[in-house]
């Protein structure tokens, strides 16, 4: 019984915290977890900053609907789901997430949840559980899985690892010299290839 966990942001979609850097002109916004192993302090930031400028959720969202997945993104995600379970595992939120998962018709994902005050003003966000990615990974070990994983960033690493196979996907130079053990690819071609001979 094998499951595929898949990152979302930057492996199925373009980052969406650069896309909004982008489009508010804020460049600070352009940290993400390939820059920031500590993700509450990567969130914490951007909430200051996000409160600094006066901006909500309704101004993220707005971003959110221009953007498109990578380009074979569905391609690969649909014949991976003909092939095998997939798991969508990503540290983004709800209320970021359901536009893109409908261009993707519609994959599980797992991911985690914003406070957002009744004006739009984003006032924090609460984890689904400790390094999500991971625990979820372990779980689903635990009731018969064998896992296969594949990420772009520092947040992705433990559950990549602690998989059966694991690779990096669009990573950074950095990460994919500092892991030299882990395959890494960047056509999806290659990514679909890689997953389906460790099935």
């Amino acid at each position: 019984m094998n499951i595929v966990c898949l990152d979302m942001e930057g492996v199925l979609v373009p980052e969406i915290w650069i896309a909004f850097a982008e489009a508010s002109g804020i460049p600070e916004l352009r940290r993400t977890t390939r820059d920031e192993p500590d993700y509450n302090k990567l969130m914490n930031f951007r909430l200051g900053i996000l409160k600094e400028h006066g901006l909500g959720l309704k101004e993220i969202q707005d971003t959110i609907a221009k953007i498109d997945p990578l380009p074979g993104a569905k391609a690969f995600l649909d014949e991976l789901r003909a092939t095998t379970q997939v798991l969508i595992l990503s540290d983004t939120f709800e209320q970021f997430a359901k536009p893109l998962m409908e261009k993707l018709a519609w994959p599980t994902i797992f991911c985690n949840t914003l406070e957002v005050a009744p004006g739009g003003e984003i006032t924090g966000f609460r984890m689904r559980c400790q390094q999500s990615k991971l625990t979820t990974v372990k779980a689903l070990q635990s009731i018969g899985y064998e896992t296969i994983a594949a990420g772009d960033s520092f947040n992705d690493l433990a559950m990549i690892q602690a998989s059966k196979a694991g690779f990096l996907f669009k990573s950074t130079e950095q990460i994919k010299k500092d892991y030299p053990n882990l395959p890494a690819y960047e056509e999806f071609g290659d990514l679909l290839r890689a997953i389906k001979a460790a099935l």
